[in-house]
């Protein structure tokens, strides 16, 4: 969609239909919005969009209402991160800095999240240094018993026994293996690593170790606030807001969400309906962004697709940066 006017009417429907939830018309469009052309023109533009999948009409006779790919286009293409107000800036950085340890801190921003944006608010609690694999041994104990040893790069050491039969040949097949596989990965995402090639022979034993060292290695704490906010809006899901309260219950679930999807050049990763590999979220909206050293850790909202883009990111992005500033002087 290159077409700068039918760009200016999506922006027009996208931010009628955030802010008054209900199909936006023509008419509608002319009266509130300073669009510079006739309302034949805009029924046209309106034709052209609806024929490109990103409005659609919910009723017949209807207004029209964005479609995921609309909002998709609406989010890469119109919407501007909104300036926080200085109030809101002052509130943020008093309420963060005066936070005694980590979890105050934590509680706080994820309970400010919410508060701002009105929507559920996830926070992954920071990691002071990403655990990555520096090298894996194999040292034989017995004809059919391997002590498998992981050293990571903070120099930790994690050992596992591992029950198979062994050759020196195997030995070294299976050392060479691992290492090209997994030297530099972060531990924690070992569990979720799968062995190339899947069906190298005698493999299975040492991979499914490895990756009970990973869950070990680098625990993960997340927090959820505003889950209320959800049923304040129903409406927006056409099924029920049950899947989605379910997959809130899951800690795995969520922080795929906040780590798993695709960052922007401004460093926002932004999921709507369908684009979310959970089907339970098939109506809801992502929007997630790293902080702290290396922005290993994330926080975000997870909210309907009917959401104020604009305002969401510029919030989200906000408690990231002094959260980011605060653990960088600490």
């Amino acid at each position: 969609m290159d077409h700068p006017r039918r760009l200016q009417v999506l922006q027009a429907i996208v931010e009628d239909y955030v802010h008054l939830r209900e199909p936006v018309g023509s008419k509608a469009l002319i009266e509130r919005h300073n669009l510079g052309v006739s309302s034949a023109t805009v029924r046209n533009d309106m034709a052209a969009l609806e024929e490109a999948g990103l409005i659609k009409a919910p009723h017949a006779s209807a207004g029209r209402v964005p479609t995921d790919q609309g909002y998709r286009v609406f989010v890469d293409r119109v919407a501007q991160v909104q300036p926080l107000s200085s109030a809101e800036k002052r509130a943020i950085q008093t309420l963060l800095d005066s936070a005694e340890d980590i979890d105050e801190m934590m509680g706080r921003s994820a309970r400010l999240l919410s508060h701002l944006t009105q929507q559920v608010a996830l926070v992954q609690y920071p990691r002071k240094k990403t655990v990555t694999v520096r090298h894996i041994e194999l040292v034989p104990l017995s004809n059919a018993m391997i002590l498998m040893v992981l050293i990571t790069n903070t120099g930790q050491i994690l050992q596992r026994n591992v029950a198979t039969l062994h050759t020196e040949e195997k030995l070294s097949f299976w050392r060479r293996v691992l290492n090209q596989q997994c030297e530099g990965e972060p531990l924690h995402l070992l569990t979720e690593l799968q062995p190339t090639p899947p069906d190298a022979p005698g493999l299975s034993p040492l991979w499914a170790a490895l990756q009970a060292m990973g869950s070990q290695g680098d625990p993960t704490r997340l927090l959820v606030s505003g889950t209320a906010y959800l049923a304040e809006g129903a409406v927006d899901f056409s099924r029920s807001i049950a899947p989605v309260l379910d997959a809130l219950e899951e800690q795995v679930v969520l922080l795929k969400l906040l780590t798993g999807i695709d960052r922007n050049e401004q460093g926002f990763a932004v999921s709507i309906g369908q684009e979310n590999p959970e089907d339970s979220l098939s109506e809801a909206a992502v929007i997630a962004r790293g902080y702290g050293p290396d922005e290993a850790a994330a926080l975000g909202v997870v909210g309907p697709t009917r959401m104020d883009y604009s305002m969401t990111i510029s919030k989200v992005n906000a408690v990231a940066r002094y959260l980011s500033k605060i653990l960088s002087e600490s």
